[in-house]
């Protein structure tokens, strides 16, 4: 059976790295959180103090960086120039240098070649904010993944809670609503729905709903026609 790219997109919040790790468990497929190269370029450009508005200085940094995505014991490890920071880089201090980061286009030049390159084969599901628009735009599935900004916000805030973060809803609220802004206002790979891909609004659905639903959308393109099973 042919395995397929998989690509999730959307905005802040809206769980596509819950749903598509789900999914790639569910499809015995490789799960790729592309945010997850972006967090690190941030955290990386902190850590050395390069500030992320200094487009040239992270263009730099981007293509003198290695990152790795592993899985481990079913969750994905990220490895920064082999050092493991994948708890570091899931501050909301960090989410939000992400975001800046991410307006470079030099930068996501560099990250756009790595995710192709990650998932050209097949078998994976690469969730992120450009994956069926620019990464890869001839994907055999794309969803787009939604859903209310308050539901987007109490789903971070509640994230943040569960570490021990005290942030206040309030201004979870607003930095998801800037955050919508700035992904789709920004000139390199802006937030968009790439035409055919499937909608899906998770405001009243759980993570497990939704990873379901994209499951069975994979399967259906997966099997062979009912007529050929039949005479097969």
């Amino acid at each position: 059976m042919r395995k397929l790219i998989i690509a999730i997109d959307g905005p802040v919040g809206s769980g596509k790295s819950t749903v598509a790790r789900r999914v790639a468990q569910m499809l015995e497929y490789i799960y790729i959180d592309t945010g997850a190269m972006y967090r690190a370029i941030a955290l990386k450009a902190t850590q050395q103090g390069i500030s992320l508005d200094a487009s040239d200085d992270l263009v730099a940094l981007a293509a003198d960086t290695r990152i790795d995505l592993r899985a481990q014991d079913g969750t994905q490890q990220v490895l920064l120039d082999g050092e493991d920071v994948t708890p570091a880089i899931r501050t909301s201090e960090i989410s939000q240098g992400a975001s800046k980061v991410a307006t470079v286009p030099g930068v996501r030049h560099v990250l756009v070649t790595e995710q192709r390159r990650a998932g050209h084969k097949g078998g994976v599901v690469m969730e992120g904010r450009d994956i069926g628009t620019v990464v890869f735009p001839d994907a055999e599935l794309k969803i787009f993944l939604t859903a209310s900004a308050e539901i987007r916000a109490e789903r971070r805030w509640r994230e943040h809670q569960q570490k021990g973060d005290m942030i206040d809803l309030t201004r979870t609220l607003e930095e998801v609503v800037e955050r919508d802004k700035r992904d789709r206002e920004r000139t390199t790979s802006p937030l968009v729905q790439a035409a055919d891909a499937v909608l899906v609004d998770s405001t009243a659905m759980d993570a497990e709903e939704v990873a379901r639903l994209i499951a069975m959308l994979a399967r259906r393109q997966t099997e062979p026609p009912a007529s050929e099973a039949a005479t097969s």
